[in-house]
């Protein structure tokens, strides 16, 4: 599989590697989602258990998003990663797999990260209207959005 994609996208597959059993690929974001789409339509990845992002504040490309598929047919799961640039936007990839809904709106969320062609993306987690992100490393860790507090629960923060 990886021959494959390497023969067919060359650089675009930055890393393939195994590690603890678990294989993965770090991808050029200019090719993921349709590398997405080849892993669920030829590979039989027929499930997005989840998706993630992780941030790295000192990088130029400070996000990297995380799919994790499964293959029922073949018993076995990947591992997909890209990098992208703070406010960058990526495509969907809720046209692949209907589970990756809720699991976008979660890293928009948290993240603050948007996901062009989204049916609905809007917060999931906090409340409309919260400021920040707090699954970013710059977000205190007892920051919280004390305006947002102030009008909706009509006390003030303790912090």
């Amino acid at each position: 599989m990886v021959t494959r994609l390497q023969r067919q996208y060359g650089s675009g597959i930055q890393e393939a590697k195994s590690y603890v059993s678990q294989n993965y690929l770090l991808l050029d974001s200019s090719i993921t989602h349709e590398v997405l789409q080849i892993l669920r339509d030829e590979e039989e990845f027929d499930y997005c258990v989840d998706l993630t992002a992780v941030h790295y504040p000192q990088r130029e490309k400070q996000f990297d998003l995380v799919w994790i598929l499964y293959s029922f047919a073949r018993n076995e799961r990947i591992r997909v990663k890209t990098m992208i640039a703070d406010g960058q936007s990526f495509p969907t990839s809720v046209d692949i797999w209907v589970t990756a809904n809720w699991l976008e709106r979660e890293v928009f969320d948290m993240f603050g990260i948007t996901f062009d062609g989204h049916p609905d993306l809007k917060r999931i987690l906090l409340p409309d209207g919260w400021k920040g992100y707090p699954l970013r490393k710059d977000y205190g860790i007892i920051q919280q959005d004390q305006e947002w507090v102030k009008i909706n629960l009509g006390i003030e923060s303790g912090q």
